[in-house]
């Protein structure tokens, strides 16, 4: 046999006996990776079940992270007007305007815990004689800021149609319904301290 047909045949036997061993290795992935889909279908899925949150109930609870839902502030420059079967429907505020109320709201709502919150935690231990560490107030002021949006955004809604144009009643009104919330809350959540304590000690 010719010395260069013979090596070209070694070669090439060489190489196939390669291509078989990768070809193994492959298929042997290949097994593993379906097994491993095969587990994980077979395990239940997860449920979420309904987070509920009511105001008034301070609960320890953390949530982080960022969640965008609908508009972004930054989408709403230049709209104006929506369209509805090619019928241009006037809204009579801008989505931007809305965001705008609900932030000067917000805002004027935070102002007011940096300043009155304080005292409103202060007299509402006075009034249940309660001795407690700042750790309690921190818990508390952070609870509430985590809630204003959505508080803010309830009210407006249950505002009636014809306060909703007048910019000066709607944001008097939403500020002492969620002031008189606040006041409430820390109530409630102090007396329900003040129980456990009692429990304690019993």
């Amino acid at each position: 046999m010719d010395t260069k047909l013979y090596q070209y045949m070694k070669e090439l036997h060489t190489f196939i006996e390669y291509q078989a061993e990768k070809l193994k290795s492959l298929e042997k992935n290949v097994y593993e990776l379906q097994q491993e889909m095969t587990r994980i279908k077979e395990r239940p899925p997860l449920q979420v079940g309904n987070i509920e949150y009511k105001f008034d109930q301070l609960k320890v609870e953390t949530l982080e992270g960022t969640l965008n839902i609908g508009l972004n502030p930054s989408d709403l420059d230049g709209v104006s007007d929506f369209t509805v079967d090619n019928q241009n429907i006037q809204a009579p505020f801008s989505p931007k305007a809305l965001f705008r109320r609900s932030m000067d709201i917000e805002t004027d709502l935070r102002e007011y815990l940096e300043s009155e919150l304080p005292n409103i935690y202060q007299s509402t231990k006075e009034k249940l004689n309660l001795q407690l560490d700042d750790s309690y107030f921190q818990f508390i002021k952070d609870d509430i800021q985590k809630q204003l949006p959505t508080r803010i955004q309830n009210h407006l809604n249950s505002l009636p149609e014809k306060d909703r144009e007048n910019d000066e009643v709607v944001h008097s009104q939403v500020i002492e319904k969620t002031k008189t919330e606040i006041q409430h809350g820390v109530y409630l959540f102090l007396e329900q301290v003040q129980k456990q304590i009692r429990e304690e000690k019993e």
